[in-house]
């Protein structure tokens, strides 16, 4: 059956290498970011995500700068976040960003909700931890309320009521497009169906096909409330050279270091050489390998989860920004086409 997919781009302007391995100061890794979002531009790709955070490891705590100044050099790819962490910011302030972004972009602003994988923006901006759930809970209902563009009133314990208050500017379209990020949990999933919300899926460790009772969740769940079926997309991490072997020894010093330094915060043991290439293996979360690779990977992929889009976190860590320009264009002019004639076919 022929099946038609968005290929976008992923990042969270992670602090990099340059040629002589030193690391390379923030300001330069967030031009780079720019720059690279130019090229998949310039490749017809459709969607660059950036994701936030705050710490020394990643470059971008604003996405939307980053973005706007994105939108200011390019002229089709659709911007969005990667994900934005909704719980530890203020969801009328997020929307009225976004919006604005939408304005000076032409309408290719979009939105991607989540908790986020770290936790660092608690205590920054003055949250407990011990309100995890209820802040999103509460943010996210919201900040769904705000996306009809009309005046909202809305009560909750995190902050004082609101009484027919309306969010400016407005879009151009009248809505601006969201997705709820998903890391695993059924609770997760079933919460974008109830707000009628597309679902990113993060695949980042596992097999992708475990996701399937994820999707079929989903449909189910949307059926039951009500709602009209919306798109599934997959975000997961890879990276493209020439050959299989140049991409796995490409890769691997710049994943290992940031797989090992994240599993210290966590508990994690090291990263293996060999789980590391299974992760790389046909079954895995991760992309890596050559364009006929990664190609017939997504392609699976999208076929086995009935995916709308997939995103590719090209960014690995300390991999140097010429590696990832060399990446971008391999996908957007090798894995793309190759990947849309293939579900368009229904190979």
């Amino acid at each position: 059956m022929a099946q038609q997919i968005e290929l976008g781009l992923d990042t969270f302007g992670d602090v990099t290498f340059d040629g002589g391995g030193n690391k390379l100061p923030m300001p330069q890794v967030v031009r780079n970011v720019v720059a690279e979002a130019v090229l998949a531009d310039s490749l017809g790709l459709d969607f660059i995500g950036i994701g936030e955070h705050h710490r020394d490891d990643y470059a971008v705590s604003s996405p939307e700068t980053v973005l706007a100044a994105i939108a200011g050099q390019t002229s089709r790819i659709r911007l969005g976040s990667a994900v934005t962490v909704l719980s530890s910011d203020d969801p009328i302030r997020v929307y009225e960003r976004f919006a604005t972004l939408d304005a000076v972009s032409n309408g290719r602003a979009e939105i991607i909700l989540g908790r986020g994988s770290f936790t660092e923006s608690f205590p920054l901006f003055g949250y407990d931890l011990a309100d995890y759930e209820v802040l999103f809970e509460e943010k996210l209902d919201l900040f769904t309320k705000l996306l009809a563009e009309k005046p909202v009133s809305w009560e909750g314990t995190i902050r004082p009521p609101l009484r027919d208050v309306l969010v400016y500017p407005p879009t151009e379209n009248g809505a601006l497009p969201a997705w709820i990020a998903v890391g695993g949990t059924p609770q997760s999933v079933v919460r974008a169906a109830h707000y009628g919300l597309p679902l990113m899926l993060a695949i980042i460790g596992g097999e992708p096909a475990r996701f399937t009772p994820f999707v079929s969740l989903f449909k189910r769940a949307l059926k039951e409330f009500g709602k009209p079926m919306l798109p599934v997309g997959a975000h997961s991490p890879g990276y493209i050279a020439a050959t299989d072997e140049q991409a796995l020894e490409e890769a691997w010093p710049h994943y290992a270091a940031m797989q090992n330094r994240i599993g210290r915060e966590r508990g994690w043991p090291p990263v293996s050489r060999s789980e590391y290439e299974a992760s790389a293996g046909p079954e895995g979360a991760l992309f890596v390998g050559s364009p006929e690779t990664v190609a017939a990977k997504i392609v699976r992929t999208a076929r086995t989860l009935e995916l709308s889009r997939f995103d590719l976190k090209y960014s690995l860590g300390t991999l140097p920004h010429e590696n990832l320009m060399k990446c971008i264009e391999l996908y957007g002019s090798e894995v793309a086409p190759r990947v849309r004639e293939a579900l368009a076919a229904g190979d």
